[in-house]
């Protein structure tokens, strides 16, 4: 694992690197199976357009996002892709075993040598009662707060050097490394290099104290970008894996040929969010329901707060936007989420980006 497995190159007259984080949206009237039809043929735009990597998140009972299972629905992009990077945006790790995550993501590396990143939230990605479910625990900020052990434990799996005496010290997650040592054991020198993801100035700190790569939600913690980018920044310190910080941020964009259509679109999905947020989850809505939908001053107070930071718009809108953003927060790479009622706006709003920018057609 090197920093040119981390730090990707910005192409075109893009500012930075630009990348997808992909959360497998399904809009009413659609099927789960169309989004990830959908997940499929942005992952192709992306590779072919030089975006830089495809992230998919983990979230969890919600109608409207069937991204539950990311290993699953990375193992199949790999299948339909052949360099763009592929990683979880995040995999929630109190949710699961540090051993089993170490087996998924050293199976995806098997699937996709060299080109798979490995990102880490320390939130549930749904509700408490989800995630009790999930955790076979009522005690949910036991997981949170064990994250830095949760963290240690991830990474000695992944390079199977549980020191002598440990309890962990026999058992190994394969694929992995202990395949290279067995007799006539050949293994790729890859392994996922680990992001640190976050809303807060928690994983920004941790990442900056162990020197890795950070990514930040401002696409819905807009408030807290750039004091956790700066606290990142000053708490870095240079390690094997970086010798520099590296710090993306997502962002919520969406680009249309029209630009009412792409108001349409986002009042639609900040409705999605508001029925969220009020413990109402659903399918996105359409333009149409959205439009027709009485939102009472508290609501229509959230809305505009929410889509203060959704950058939308025609391309050039969108490009102006994305400028502007990485100028004040000095991201070293931007990762565009897009959230429509359908599909192929979303896959639109991509290809218009990547115009917008120059990205090259391969």
């Amino acid at each position: 694992m090197t920093a040119d497995e981390i730090r990707g190159t910005a192409q075109g007259t893009a500012p930075v690197p630009l990348s997808v984080l992909d959360l497998v949206t399904v809009g009413a009237g659609r099927t789960a199976t169309e989004a990830l039809k959908t997940s499929v043929g942005i992952s192709r735009l992306a590779e072919s357009r030089g975006y830089h990597r495809y992230w998919v998140a983990e979230h969890h009972s919600m109608p409207g996002v069937a991204s539950s299972s990311p290993a699953v629905i990375l193992a199949h992009l790999a299948a339909h892709t052949d360099r763009i990077r592929l990683g979880s945006g995040g995999v929630m790790l109190p949710n699961h075993a540090p051993l089993v995550i170490a087996e998924q993501f050293g199976t995806l590396e098997a699937l996709a040598p060299g080109r798979v990143d490995l990102g880490l939230g320390r939130a549930p990605g749904t509700d408490g009662a989800t995630a009790a479910a999930l955790r076979r625990t009522e005690r949910l900020n036991e997981g949170a707060d064990d994250f830095p052990e949760q963290l240690a434990e991830l990474t000695r799996f992944l390079d199977d050097d549980f020191p002598d005496g440990h309890p962990y010290r026999r058992i190994h997650a394969v694929p992995g490394p202990i395949q290279a040592t067995s007799p006539g054991g050949v293994q790729s020198p890859h392994r996922p290099p680990i992001w640190l993801l976050g809303s807060s100035g928690f994983s920004a700190r941790l990442a900056g104290m162990l020197g890795l790569p950070f990514a930040f939600a401002h696409h819905f913690s807009a408030q807290n970008t750039i004091p956790a980018l700066d606290l990142y920044r000053e708490s870095f310190r240079p390690s094997a894996v970086l010798d520099a910080p590296y710090a993306l941020i997502g962002v919520s964009a969406l680009a249309t040929d029209d630009e009412k259509e792409a108001g349409r679109q986002v009042l639609a999905a900040a409705l999605n969010m508001v029925r969220l947020r009020t413990g109402r989850p659903g399918l996105v809505p359409t333009p149409e329901e959205a439009e027709a939908y009485e939102f009472s001053p508290m609501e229509r107070e959230f809305i505009t707060s929410w889509n203060a930071n959704v950058i939308h718009g025609t391309a050039d809108q969108v490009r102006d936007g994305l400028d502007d953003l990485q100028k004040r927060t000095g991201a070293d790479e931007l990762m565009l989420t897009s959230h429509a009622h359908n599909g192929e706006l979303r896959l639109r709003s991509y290809e218009l980006i990547a115009d917008a920018y120059g990205l090259p057609t391969t």
